[in-house]
């Protein structure tokens, strides 16, 4: 009987500290700036699984509370079809977006860091220049990097017709599926940040949600690194996705970039990871592939 009463009220105890330690999900939404903007799951104790290790540790040792997520109810994908600018500000990460149109003398240094660094990037290729360097296009690949579309012939997308809008779109698709065996793909980023609801549409009956950036390195422009360095230190936050290029700027910024990031307890990481439910871990350090 004492054994009998001493599980209840462990048992007890950890149905208690549950209600203590459990976290609601955040639904996606629509905001009036933003537009869509993702959901993040919640996170509630395993009571039963809690209990059992628990059961079986000695009396003195604390209890290890396991943990299990709670998906939100309303996601991304059901909010119809609007763009995204930024992830959840309540999940700590940052997505590096790297827009792939023209030159090359900067994408392996940027892989380099990104390897240094163990961090993955979207890669978002204008199709025609994927088609003339898939073997540059395969070496990110090759980096576990996340490969997504950028148009074919870099269009201002809110001028063209229907048509025309699904045909840069799915043009690169076929590409992206051509070079890399790509079939899961679920982002468009329109190029010059130029769209209309239409291209949103489009993009979407395509299976693709339109991504537009919270935070522009302008790199175009060729600023300093430092100056890059120092605005993402200024002004990122949990949920910002940084727009850059492969340039000299971008290259030369990059490994600041990642370290402003983290010392800020952000995870910077992909499109897809940043605007995914899922929760993560507080920063740790570098990712482990």
């Amino acid at each position: 009987m004492r054994a009998e009463a001493s599980a209840a009220s462990l048992y007890e105890q950890i149905q208690a500290e549950a209600g203590k330690r459990r976290v609601a999900p955040i639904d996606a939404r629509v905001d009036r700036v933003w537009k869509a903007i993702p959901g993040y799951n919640g996170l509630e104790v395993d009571i039963e699984r809690t209990y059992r290790l628990a059961a079986q540790r000695p009396p003195q040792e604390p209890i290890t509370y396991l943990y299990r997520e709670i998906p939100a109810k309303i996601t991304l994908e059901s909010l119809g079809a609007y763009p995204v600018y930024r992830g959840n500000p309540a999940k700590p990460m940052v997505g590096l977006m790297i827009n792939v149109a023209w030159g090359n003398a900067y994408v392996e240094p940027m892989l380099q860091v990104l390897r240094d660094e163990g961090v993955r990037a979207t890669f978002f290729f204008d199709g025609s220049w994927l088609a003339k360097n898939p073997e540059l296009g395969k070496r990110i690949q090759a980096g576990g990097h996340e490969l997504s579309n950028h148009a074919y012939t870099h269009p201002a997308m809110s001028r063209l017709d229907r048509s025309s809008a699904r045909s840069q779109i799915t043009r690169t698709e076929d590409v992206l599926k051509q070079t890399f065996g790509e079939t899961n793909n679920r982002w468009f980023a329109p190029p010059s940040g130029d769209y209309n609801q239409q291209t949103v549409e489009v993009a979407r009956e395509s299976g693709l949600q339109t991504v537009l950036w919270t935070l522009d390195t302008v790199d175009w422009q060729n600023p300093s690194a430092v100056s890059v360095v120092e605005k993402i230190e200024r002004r990122v936050e949990a949920g910002t996705l940084i727009l850059m290029h492969p340039t000299k700027a971008s290259s030369g910024a990059l490994r600041g970039m990642i370290a402003a990031i983290r010392e800020k307890g952000l995870a910077p990481g992909s499109v897809g990871e940043t605007l995914s439910p899922e929760r993560i871990d507080p920063v740790e350090g570098k990712l482990q592939f």
